[in-house]
């Protein structure tokens, strides 16, 4: 546990009126000090996904499912491209929940997930995720106060059985201010090459701006476990919520602690095969050779350059 994710760690209860979107819980420095320390911990991370993935093949059947919430404009695709770019994309499956189909619509809210949930040794992420089903549902009254009431329990099951499965559940909250949000909208009207990320309905969402604060405060507070905690990260500072976001992954992967499989093979052998064949770069030993070989050859021709020399006097 870090700094950051201690301080971000819900497990009970919130009020987000009292989270301040630009503030940097656990993290004391600036905006180049934030974008360093995510560099810095770029190869970390990557590391241990690896190690998840490696371990995989050996049998381990551990995983991480990463879930991201948060308001439009919020940073959620800068955190796919920030912190899950800095990982091998083969160990990572994305999905960009949106609205149901009819055909998704005939089964159990929760039905549709469960495809989209990760493999062994993957870390996957929910770009929006089930709890729109008690987010938009609830602002925009898509379903009763009592079915909504009903899946805040569902979801927590939902999860524990995740858990139970050896998925490591990590859930995000991009917390970006109603001003910050503005901006940002309004950036990707003066830009040409931001037009394509606006919609027009963002502007008739943002007038429920605060309906959605309820609803995300109900819903953290109904559905926060220590098995499966919530993390509301303030998201008015961009570089901030990039480094919290890598330090959750780094700590799951941590708290999994994936080893590298043992070799099913005799590694001795292989490898004496593989340099039989030749091609291979020098092995120590004859690194190690050669150069001897060199300095005695040095040490020998300066001997006979002496000894010409004498010979000529």
């Amino acid at each position: 546990m870090t700094a950051i994710t201690d301080a971000l760690r819900i497990t009970r209860s919130v009020r987000l009126d009292e989270v301040d979107p630009a503030s940097t819980p656990g993290f004391d420095g600036d905006k180049l000090a934030g974008r360093a320390a995510l560099a810095a911990g770029a190869d970390h991370l990557s590391q241990l996904q690896e190690r998840l993935y490696a371990a995989s093949k050996a049998g381990d059947e551990r995983s991480v499912l990463l879930v991201v919430q948060g308001m439009d404009t919020a940073g959620k695709g800068g955190i796919m491209r920030h912190v899950l770019g800095q990982v091998d994309p083969q160990g990572v499956k994305i999905t960009a929940f949106k609205a149901p189909t009819d055909a998704e619509k005939r089964h159990d809210f929760l039905w549709r997930f469960e495809p989209a949930l990760p493999k062994p040794g993957m870390i996957a992420v929910f770009d929006r995720s089930h709890y729109e089903d008690v987010l938009i549902h609830r602002v925009r009254g898509f379903s009763t106060p009592e079915v909504i009431q009903e899946r805040y329990g569902k979801i927590v099951e939902f999860e524990r059985g995740l858990v139970e499965r050896g998925i490591t559940v990590v859930k995000v909250m991009l917390h970006v201010s109603f001003e910050e949000q503005g901006a940002r909208l309004l950036e990707r009207l003066d830009r040409p090459d931001k037009h394509w990320k606006y919609n027009p309905n963002d502007v008739e969402e943002r007038t429920r701006f605060p309906d959605y604060m309820e609803a995300y405060q109900i819903a953290i507070n109904r559905t926060a476990r220590a098995a499966a905690p919530w993390h509301v990260v303030p998201a008015d500072r961009k570089w901030y919520a990039r480094l919290a976001v890598q330090e959750l992954l780094v700590e799951a992967l941590e708290g999994i602690d994936p080893q590298w499989p043992e070799a099913d093979f005799d590694v001795a052998v292989e490898r004496e095969k593989l340099i039989a064949l030749g091609g291979t770069p020098p092995t120590e030993e004859a690194k190690a050779e050669a150069k001897a070989k060199a300095k005695a050859k040095e040490k020998q021709a300066k001997t006979d350059k002496k000894q010409a020399k004498a010979a000529t006097e």
